[in-house]
């Protein structure tokens, strides 16, 4: 007789209570394989997809698209097949393989047919022994609806808004919010109620879920418990310029502006290494090694990927790494191990066209290097008046840690190495 295995949501590790349900990837009744994704879940870290452990009939699942479900709630329920010789035991059964954003295995997915265990129910049901009489096939499923955010959903569901006559306007037909806002208005537009002036509601309420709730969280505890500071100074960056064009003219992996930063910031950690470190309590770590994180943009906002141990990695090696959890961020595949663990920051900001900034502390790191846009400004050469490459350094640190006089001798050390990139090689 088959038995009902329940699998629970894992802990996914960094301290992660719980996950909202992104997308399901099976349907009660399916046959699934020993650690096939199940469902696609939003940490605050990542959108992950977690395999099953079981393989067998999936007789029940827990939980709606946009809902918050805690580590150790029911996920799905799986009818398995006894083990051969009649045991009570299931046949199928192992670990989990891992809860990184891994590679969709749906080959071993199909519809139950007639003699298999049959469909359930929400609630969890146990396939019976004997193989049921023939009955009429079930109706075919409806169409998966190309919906990604748990928001356009719920936009939807509240205008009662059917979303699989809403055409997609999103790569491979994925239907937007935008899509739904305008199919919600062509729908009101025979005749739309006319809302009393003054009772308009004050805009839009969106709430802070995943991701954003996560990083609002992060930054109100830094603000809160950190008392920061930040010094800035301008950097003639065109001898770096010049340096990176020079490198990158030899065959070879392509240096990046940000990775050579990034080797700026590890030699002037390694003057100051007070500065790679967190308070604890009524007292100070310094960490032993350097993990490098990085301010990069993906499709779920501001992520901030880390090199771990990037001061053991050479200069070309390092730019590898970064150009790796950068591609990750952008197609929102990285793990949550690659985005926590972060011992200091750099922040480039100047992608975004801005000069300046007195960013946030990471929590709970203490310092934070930002770096503006490099531009073509007018600035005194050897005496004259010429236009140089000029980038702005802003420098922000945790007054805790150390004094103005240890923050400002790691700024200028790094406007030294921006200027006179022969600095670093020789503090190497």
């Amino acid at each position: 007789m088959p038995v009902v295995r329940e699998f629970t949501l894992p802990d996914l590790g960094e301290g992660l209570t719980g996950a909202e349900v992104v997308r399901w990837m099976v349907e009660v009744g399916e046959v699934i394989a020993v650690d096939q994704p199940v469902v696609e879940v939003e940490t605050a870290k990542a959108v992950v997809e977690v395999p099953c452990p079981y393989g067998g009939v999936v007789t029940a699942r827990y939980g709606e698209v946009g809902q918050e479900v805690p580590v150790g709630a029911p996920l799905v329920t799986v009818a398995v097949a006894p083990a051969p010789g009649g045991a009570d035991e299931p046949a199928v059964e192992r670990p989990l393989v891992g809860y990184g954003v891994a590679e969709t295995r749906r080959a071993g997915r199909r519809r139950v047919r007639p003699g298999e265990a049959p469909a359930a129910a929400p609630a969890p049901v146990v396939a019976p022994a004997q193989a049921p009489a023939p009955v009429v096939a079930p109706a075919p499923a409806p169409a998966v609806v190309a919906v990604i955010s748990p928001l356009v959903r719920r936009i939807a569901r509240e205008h009662g808004l059917d979303l699989a006559a809403v055409p997609g306007s999103g790569p491979d037909g994925l239907v937007t919010r935008r899509d739904v806002e305008r199919a919600i208005a062509a729908t009101a537009a025979p005749g739309p109620d006319v809302v009393p002036r003054g009772t308009e509601p004050e805009g839009e309420l969106v709430p802070l879920r995943g991701l954003r709730r996560a990083v609002a969280e992060k930054l109100t505890r830094s603000h809160r418990e950190i008392p920061a500071a930040t010094c800035w100074v301008d950097a003639d960056a065109t001898a770096l310029m010049a340096l990176r064009a020079q490198s990158n003219q030899v065959p070879g992996p392509k240096l990046s502006v940000l990775a050579l930063l990034a080797r700026i910031c590890l030699a002037g950690l390694e003057r100051f290494p007070e500065l790679n470190a967190s308070v604890e309590g009524e007292a100070v770590r310094r960490h032993r090694s350097v993990h490098l994180g990085f301010a990069a943009q993906g499709p779920r906002g501001l992520l901030v990927p880390v090199v771990r141990d990037a001061g053991r990695l050479g200069t070309e090696r390092l730019a590898q790494e970064m150009a790796r959890l950068t591609d990750g961020a952008r197609a929102g595949t990285l793990a949550p191990a690659e985005l926590t663990g972060g011992t200091f920051t750099l922040n480039n900001y100047g992608v975004f066209g801005v000069d300046g900034s007195t960013p946030i502390l990471n929590h709970p790191e203490a310092a934070m290097l930002g770096v503006g846009r490099i531009a073509p400004k007018p600035w005194v050469h050897e005496g004259e008046l010429a236009v140089r490459q000029v980038t702005q350094l802003s420098f922000t640190f945790d007054h805790r840690v150390c004094d103005g006089g240890t923050a400002g001798g790691f700024l200028r050390f790094v406007a030294d190495c921006v200027e006179r990139p022969g600095t670093l090689l020789r503090a190497l």
